[in-house]
């Protein structure tokens, strides 16, 4: 079975950041949401078993959606210094463990997720039985469709104890 797993890196770097106690390199940089990413990396293939994997992330442009409506996420807080700190660490470990980095600008990781995820299972050529998307967002709720074999995978309580869903949960 080929199973694709898409994993939202802002969401789960986030969370990993959030999740472990401070913890930085020799050089004092922080790291402890590389750390929990690959903590949570580990836990996927070994949970998940995917044959293909990738991680999509944001970029710091703005999206076609804030420059459609400038109040878009205009809610939302900044990013703390000491995590922004980390996402080019944690796509330096990506890049060593060979897994693909998707990122572009003007789109959110969610909107790449999503393009990728019909692709993966409509294209000739690549075509895998399942996509898993991993996140914490429930937004991306809204890509599960049981006749195209996608799911997401959502922690619940940690990573150690996730919950896969189908059209079904979401109802």
């Amino acid at each position: 079975m080929q199973r694709l797993v898409l994993i939202d890196g802002n969401a789960i770097l986030h969370r990993a950041y959030h999740a472990i106690p401070p913890l930085t390199s020799k050089d004092g940089k922080p790291v402890n949401a590389v750390y929990g990413l690959i903590s949570i990396l580990v836990r996927l293939v070994n949970q998940l078993k995917p044959t293909h994997m990738a991680v999509c992330f944001d970029r710091p442009e703005p999206t076609f959606r804030k420059v459609e409506f400038a109040k878009y996420q205009a809610q939302r807080p900044e990013i703390e210094e000491n995590l922004s700190l980390q996402f080019d660490k944690a796509k330096e470990v990506l890049r060593a463990m060979n897994i693909k980095i998707f990122e572009k600008p003007g789109y959110e990781a969610d909107d790449l997720i999503g393009s990728i995820s019909n692709l993966a299972t409509e294209r000739e050529g690549f075509r895998v039985d399942e996509v898993i998307i991993v996140t914490g967002d429930r937004d991306i709720l809204q890509l599960v469709d049981d006749s195209k074999k996608i799911r997401v995978f959502m922690p619940v309580g940690g990573f150690s104890e996730g919950k896969i869903y189908t059209q079904k949960d979401v109802l």
